[in-house]
């Protein structure tokens, strides 16, 4: 290299010093450099009042967030999608006066994303983390969108700290790892010095992070918001949706392997169920609280990191929606599709829980820098199957072609068209809250409980349930390298549960917990997996068969069918096999294609001398027995079991009688998992 390009690099150098900043230990600012007093709170009207436009900091922060990837979702990212239809139970005129909730004889469509929160779009789908559950309704009275997760709380209280969650829980920015993991130190760091996020991290380190399926997941709007009727009563509502087929999770050794052998887990069983005709199915659940009983309870119905105890507040099942048609077009349809809180029809209205209220400004921010400019609403999976007429005009990617002169409102060259709709006539009017308060950045002291309702969420698991927290916890501190962020974690925990705490606290080398349990002694029978719906519908039984079928198998097969249980048969090659009676069984997987973990129970039938084949038989069993999946043997397949000394053990089921091993191996599939086994 020359004198001169030496002098030439290292000027370049110099002159990019300037872009360089290393933020420890200075003080906050904004852009503009004014210094900051407060970032943890928005500014409202009153400790419980609305977040206030004027907050300019709480403006430029999320303006900031929401614009940082292009063209990705910055938060589920990774997702996919169908649509559907909803209809409903009966008419709750008593309670709002969205058509829609009203008119039994109307079949409503729907559009449903799922996804996962933390990954970017080529990450895999069973990781621990929430999941997204957004539905769209396409009303007659305009589109409404319930932005919802499958965990009813959340991280944080404030919206203004959203940004500082998700930077937290993403890649760390300095090497850009893990992907699609909260098992790093900025997480954690970020959970041990923002304490409100106890519950949600309860939730996470649950089962409930890493579900069976998108179908067999339930939904939550997190938020409360109010109904409104025709006399203008209102009412607050948390929105749930409810699977028919129960609420199932995965195992976490059992999702790690799916995560390399199939990274599209989630997504394919989504996809195979509605081309199947198995078509998913949710309840529509409201909970429902009166404005004169907001506070009743001994936590604020307007903290987004709290529930409403379903044992105290009962869950309304009020209508059904069923996902019955694939996307014909990922991107077009999937990644284009913009959901936003903000989205009501008359009936539907906000509370001032300040998690909403940051949302309600934050997510057409991010449609803007997404999805292009500001005519987001005219792509095909967005636009409302009503009329919509308004004097907005031009922007990137403009539709519609507008004709005439007038653009403006008020207007006499047009008659004042388009012209403002009268309440009477289905016009939305906001709730008339009255709202007094002093701007100020503070919360309620009604926000400041942290911990009863995790312990609350501990108290309420099963054994497996708390054994299956305790390894997540261990599992997650483990991969933290800072000793302190661990300390500080299991000090934190040790408000929820001391055997919870000092448990991990013991895998991880930290000091245990000092001082006194919790107090709390309530538990909400509802929050356990343990009594869910137990249902053999739709699951998938992988069949091992060999070269020689007995025409048994094929009658087992079609008996299992007939429950809605999918048999899969696989061997060493693909093709078919011919039973003793003629018919024929599909080979759709080898040893080499398939894996115990994409199944939810195994069948070993046999049929082979081969000991390659018997080595690649068992393992598959014995996986599936550590994963507590049901297990069943016919024929050669009973001997197998019996030498593996697997043969009497919960959810192992095995015989030579066609119709008892059937009813047998359907109620152990029913039960999902085995919980008793000794393995």
């Amino acid at each position: 290299m020359s004198d001169q390009n030496k002098v030439n690099g290292n000027s370049k150098n110099v002159q990019l010093e300037q872009y360089r900043a290393d933020d420890k230990g200075k003080k906050l600012t904004t852009n503009q450099g004014l210094k900051v007093a407060e970032d943890e709170f928005s500014l409202k009207a009153g400790e419980r009042g609305p977040t206030l436009m004027e907050d300019f900091h709480f403006r430029e922060k999320m303006t900031h967030f929401d614009h940082e990837r292009i063209p990705e979702r910055i938060v589920h990212a990774r997702g996919f999608a169908a649509h559907g239809e909803f209809e409903l139970y009966e008419s709750l005129g008593e309670f709002t006066k969205a058509n829609f909730l009203n008119d039994t004889s109307k079949t409503t469509p729907t559009f449903v994303r799922f996804s996962t929160v933390a990954g970017s779009r080529g990450s895999a789908e069973t990781v621990r983390d929430a999941r997204g559950f957004a539905t769209k309704f396409y009303t007659e009275e305009g589109n409404y969108d319930l932005v919802g997760n499958n965990i009813p709380v959340f991280f944080i209280q404030d919206a203004i700290k959203f940004p500082d969650l998700v930077h937290a829980l993403k890649p760390e920015p300095h090497n850009e790892m893990p992907q699609a993991a909260s098992a790093h130190d900025t997480f954690w760091d970020f959970v041990a010095n923002n304490q409100e996020s106890a519950h949600m991290v309860m939730w996470a380190m649950s089962d409930r992070a890493i579900p069976r399926s998108f179908r067999m997941m339930e939904g939550f709007g997190v938020h409360t918001f109010r109904l409104v009727n025709d006399e203008g009563k209102a009412h607050f509502v948390k929105f749930h949706w409810k699977p028919v087929l129960g609420t199932h999770s995965l195992v976490w050794d059992e999702a790690q392997k799916i995560s390399g052998k199939d990274p599209d887990f989630h997504r394919r069983d989504l996809w195979e169920s509605i081309e199947n005709g198995d078509y998913p199915e949710y309840e529509l659940g409201l909970q429902i609280i009166a404005e004169e009983d907001e506070f009743n309870f001994d936590f604020d119905i307007l903290d987004p990191t709290k529930l409403w105890p379903e044992e105290d507040v009962p869950v309304k099942l009020v209508g059904k929606m069923t996902l019955n048609r694939n996307v014909d077009n990922v991107f077009a349809e999937t990644e284009q599709v913009a959901f936003h809180p903000g989205h009501v029809v008359p009936g539907i209205d906000f509370s001032n829980d300040p998690l909403l209220q940051g949302r309600l400004f934050s997510y057409t921010d991010t449609q803007l820098s997404r999805l292009g400019g500001p005519n987001f609403h005219e792509l095909p999976i967005n636009r409302p199957v009503c009329p919509f007429h308004n004097n907005q005009r031009d922007g990137i990617s403009r539709h519609t072609i507008n004709r005439g002169q007038v653009s403006y409102h008020k207007n006499s060259l047009a008659a004042n068209t388009p012209s403002p709709t009268p309440e009477a006539e289905g016009g939305y009017v906001h709730y008339q809250e009255k709202v007094d308060g002093r701007k100020i950045r503070s919360r309620s002291e009604s926000f400041k409980d942290h911990f009863s309702q995790a312990t609350l969420f501990w108290n309420s698991m099963s054994e497996p349930e708390k054994q299956h927290l305790k390894n997540a916890f261990s599992f997650e501190l483990g991969k933290v390298k800072s000793k302190s962020v661990q300390q500080q974690v299991v000090d934190m925990f040790g408000n929820v549960s001391l055997e919870l705490a000092t448990t991990f606290a013991e895998a991880i080398d930290a000091v245990p917990p000092q001082g006194e349990d919790s107090s709390v002694t309530k538990s909400s029978p509802a929050l356990s997996q343990l009594n869910t719906v137990k249902s053999p519908k739709t699951r998938k039984v992988g069949v091992i068969v060999g070269s020689t079928v007995s025409s048994e198998v094929a009658e087992i097969l079609q008996s299992l069918k007939e429950s809605g249980i999918q048999g899969e048969c696989i061997s060493d090659k693909l093709g078919k096999r011919t039973a003793g009676d003629g018919s024929e069984l599909e080979i759709m997987h080898t040893f080499l294609t398939a894996t115990s973990v994409i199944f939810d129970a195994i069948y070993v039938v046999g049929g082979s001398e081969d000991a390659t084949f018997k080595k690649n038989a068992v393992h598959f069993v014995n996986e599936a027995f550590a994963h507590f999946k049901p297990i069943g043997g016919t024929h050669e397949g009973q001997q197998w079991l019996k030498e593996a000394e697997l043969t009497g053990q919960p959810g192992v089921v095995s015989g030579d009688g066609k119709d008892d091993f059937v009813q047998n191996f359907t109620e152990a599939i029913s039960v999902h998992r085995h919980w008793n086994r000794q393995v």
